[in-house]
């Protein structure tokens, strides 16, 4: 057992492995989740899981319930950016970048010379690089973007010793039957839903009827909608998710990797098949300052878990090419400067049909 994992009993770890996504898309959906912990020697009733997963919200032990939304497959982008800022004007420098409001996450990151990490999200693509002029001529320092080429992987799943340790229940199946819709932009209602999803759903033995009360909708079309979704990739996955913090994974660690351009598309499916990484990105060089191109982020229990699955990541870049000293590095986040989520109102709106309000 890792060193640091907290202390939840055999309920509590079975739901947190089980339920990180997969959940079912049905009007009563703790029904049929409550009946899969009970094939899976779970003994509990739908009530008794719907009080527990509240309970666990409650405590913090979940960051919310409901929907993981994909911001790119919705509208607008994002991309990651680096910045030197001297430690004389750390402080003053991060009040600079974090007081725009395009700036999502900020962290100060362990590395000698690029120790300021953000991310931008915009409704526009074009918008990019004027936040970044501006947060250049504010602060005088020079910015590194470093936009996603390639995603092998994002499944943040962080998952307990106990019952269910593989979190292989997918009950996302159930329900109704729906095809991809032929468009890329949402309804106005399809917006609004989005909006809704994105703060987690009703903890109600109903929550998508209550979801769809406060949007003025059928519970069938917010069922179906959803379902839909998850079909087109707009959702990454509908469960509990967790405050990875709570559940012990306090050391995360950016492993940067200088991967020959011909082996990229060949290591990012090795590394993406590893349970443990989280994120993994094809992202560009900087030349003189930035010498890698490759992204997988690892997260632990403990210091020496973490250390174990970045060697893992390491044993597996060493069966496809020579790996040397110089070509990675390991940068753990030491503060969260900005935390705020991705603006998605201004996402989804950007992308939404003038008509179309169809429910």
């Amino acid at each position: 057992m890792a060193d640091a994992e907290p202390d939840f009993d055999r309920f509590d770890r079975a739901i947190l492995n089980a339920f990180q996504g997969g959940f079912p898309v049905v009007e009563q959906p703790f029904e049929p989740a409550a009946r899969a912990l009970h094939e899976r020697g779970i003994e509990c009733t739908a009530d008794e899981l719907l009080e527990r997963i509240r309970r666990l919200d409650e405590e913090g032990v979940l960051s919310r319930f409901g929907a993981l939304v994909d911001a790119e497959a919705i509208g607008g982008t994002a991309t990651l950016v680096a910045m030197h800022a001297p430690a004389d004007r750390f402080e003053t420098i991060a009040e600079k970048v974090n007081a725009h409001r395009e700036v999502a996450h900020n962290y100060e990151r362990e590395h000698p010379h690029l120790t300021m990490w953000f991310v931008i999200s915009v409704a526009d693509s074009d918008r990019v690089g004027a936040v970044l002029a501006d947060i250049e001529a504010e602060t005088g320092q020079t910015t590194y973007n470093l936009p996603k080429q390639r995603e092998f992987r994002v499944e943040a799943k962080f998952l307990l010793d106990g019952p269910i340790s593989e979190g292989d229940v997918d009950l996302s199946g159930l329900g109704p039957a729906v095809e991809p819709a032929d468009r890329e932009r949402l309804t106005p209602a399809e917006r609004d839903l989005v909006l809704e999803l994105q703060g987690g759903l009703p903890l109600t033995a109903t929550p998508y009827r209550d979801l769809a009360a406060t949007i003025d909708a059928e519970a069938e079309w917010v069922v179906r909608t959803v379902k839909r979704f998850l079909a087109e990739g707009k959702l990454r996955r509908v469960g509990v998710v967790p405050n990875h913090y709570a559940l012990g994974y306090t050391e995360n660690g950016m492993t940067v990797w200088d991967v020959p351009d011909e082996l990229v598309s060949t290591v990012g499916p090795a590394v993406a098949g590893l349970d443990f990484v989280t994120h993994c990105y094809q992202r560009p060089r900087h030349e003189g300052v930035w010498p890698y191109n490759f992204f997988a982020m690892t997260h632990g229990r403990s210091e020496k878990e973490s250390e174990a699955r970045i060697e893992r990541v390491r044993e597996v870049m060493a069966d496809y090419w020579d790996v040397n000293e110089e070509d990675w590095d390991t940068l753990f986040s030491t503060h969260i400067l900005k935390k705020t989520g991705i603006r998605l109102d201004e996402r989804a709106s950007a992308n939404t049909e003038r008509e179309g309000n169809e429910r």
